[in-house]
């Protein structure tokens, strides 16, 4: 028995797997791009699907398709939006610009399922006629980007940035009475607290949602009803705004129909402005990660003021080494993302006249930036700060050598002096308060009051 069928387009005859839902299109796309094996991931596809559920229900109430073919359909999509027919989407993303293979992908495997499901139609229910009524892959694509998008950024994005803010102010509160030695240029400084710097880490996350919720209101804007060029050939006056509002019901995000279908058709400026903030919350972590990293080197050569918890051996060859490999693992990600955001901008950049041609290459680096940015903060969360803990003795003893702590002391008695204490007790190694004691006439309890690390983390003059 054969392991093909014969099934035909435009083009001529192609011979498919005899059991793939998928057609003609989908195979020469297939066999056009033996690439890299990357595929569209599971929420793109998912995305793909709710477009065309909503697009098949819209049209049966314009009255443009007839009721039980939409609901065919409409099943059909549910599938796909339930991942049941992952392994039918094929084409690699390094594809025709447009996306258009994929989207007759998946017009071809609804069309063939939906022609299973149907029940009492005489009709032979087709990838172009039904599935796509009214639509183009030049809406469809940069339609799906967006939902997919919104969708992965506030279900998965979102929710792991907010896990990891709250990590990080409870585990701030958790030593909020730990000085430690501040650091600028990677050089002692002003004393601060844990809390402190932990909150700055906390803030940053936190602005980093504000950002992408502030792109996601552009990101909502979805093309789909421009068709073909942004004009709507083809498809009804009405169908973009219905649609905006049907797969907001099913997806229960907020869309609108794109205030210009022209913008949004020959653009990804939205996706791009995403990409740019995902990037910047890349920067941020990569700060975090690093610091965390730095306060974590030694254990006796190193700055050691918290330790990570051990999670597995870091040398194949030096017993006993363990590493931080959370923070390593989170870093790789944000170089990551900062690399898919450079692929996103360059993309962004080849929307010739009425269409961007490399809406495949946008949509595959957008969406894993999100995915892999959302893991790596849960993870880091989790794996990371949740479980750190503080080595107290470690960091009084640096701060009590701090010689910078002088600083304090330069309202009462002047920074050349001040600077004198500070260079003599680094170079005997002694406390900075018994150096001064010698060097001034100051009390005990002058120097006490004034030299006091706690005093110092809150701001205005310690004297």
């Amino acid at each position: 028995m054969s392991e093909y069928r014969i099934e035909k387009d435009s083009m001529g005859e192609v011979k498919v797997p005899k059991d793939a839902l998928y057609g003609a299109q989908t195979q020469r796309a297939h066999d056009n791009f033996p690439i890299s094996g990357i595929k569209f991931s599971r929420e793109f596809i998912e995305a793909l699907g709710y477009v065309k559920k909503s697009a098949a229900a819209v049209n049966a109430e314009l009255g443009l398709l007839d009721n039980g073919v939409a609901k065919a359909i409409q099943a059909a999509s549910q599938e796909v939006i339930d991942g049941l027919h992952d392994k039918e989407f094929v084409i690699d993303i390094f594809q025709t610009g447009s996306g258009t293979s994929t989207n007759m992908n998946s017009n071809e495997v609804i069309a063939r399922r939906a022609n299973e499901l149907k029940k009492n139609l005489d009709v032979d229910i087709h990838p172009n006629d039904h599935i796509n009524y009214g639509q183009s892959s030049n809406d469809v694509i940069p339609t799906t980007i967006r939902v997919a998008a919104v969708k992965a950024v506030n279900n998965n994005l979102i929710p792991a940035l907010e896990h990891l803010h709250k990590t990080f102010i409870e585990k701030g509160k958790e030593y909020a009475d730990v000085v430690k030695t501040g650091r600028t240029h990677l050089m002692d400084a002003m004393p601060v607290t844990i809390e402190q710097e932990f909150s700055g880490y906390a803030r940053q996350v936190e602005l980093g949602i504000k950002r992408v919720e502030s792109a996601l209101e552009r990101v909502s804007e979805l093309p789909q009803g421009g068709t073909a060029v942004g004009t709507g050939i083809n498809t009804h006056k009405d169908f973009g705004k219905k649609f905006a509002a049907k797969i907001s019901e099913l997806t229960g995000e907020k869309f609108t129909e794109a205030e210009n279908h022209f913008e949004a058709q020959a653009t990804v400026d939205a996706p791009v402005e995403l990409s740019g903030q995902l990037k910047t919350i890349a920067v941020s972590l990569m700060k975090i990660g690093n610091d965390l990293r730095w306060m974590n080197s030694g254990p006796n050569s190193g700055i050691g003021e918290v330790e990570l918890e051990a999670l597995q051996p870091g040398s194949s060859i030096m017993p006993g080494k363990v590493n931080p490999v959370i923070e390593e693992s989170l870093t790789m990600v944000c170089a990551q993302v900062i690399g898919n955001d450079a692929t996103v901008t360059v993309g962004g950049q080849a929307g010739n006249f009425e269409l961007n041609v490399m809406l495949p290459v946008v949509a595959h680096n957008l969406l894993q930036s999100i995915e892999i940015l959302a893991n790596a903060a849960r993870n880091l969360a989790d794996r990371s700060v949740s479980k750190l803990s503080v080595r107290k003795e470690n960091i009084a003893s640096m701060v009590e050598k701090n010689p910078i702590l002088v600083t304090a002391l330069n309202p009462i008695i002047g920074y050349d002096k001040a600077a004198k204490i500070a260079k003599k007790a680094f170079a005997e190694g002694r406390a900075l308060k018994e150096v001064a004691k010698e060097m001034t006439d100051l009390s005990d309890e002058e120097l006490e009051k004034a030299l006091d690390p706690i005093k110092m983390t809150k701001g205005g003059f310690t004297e």
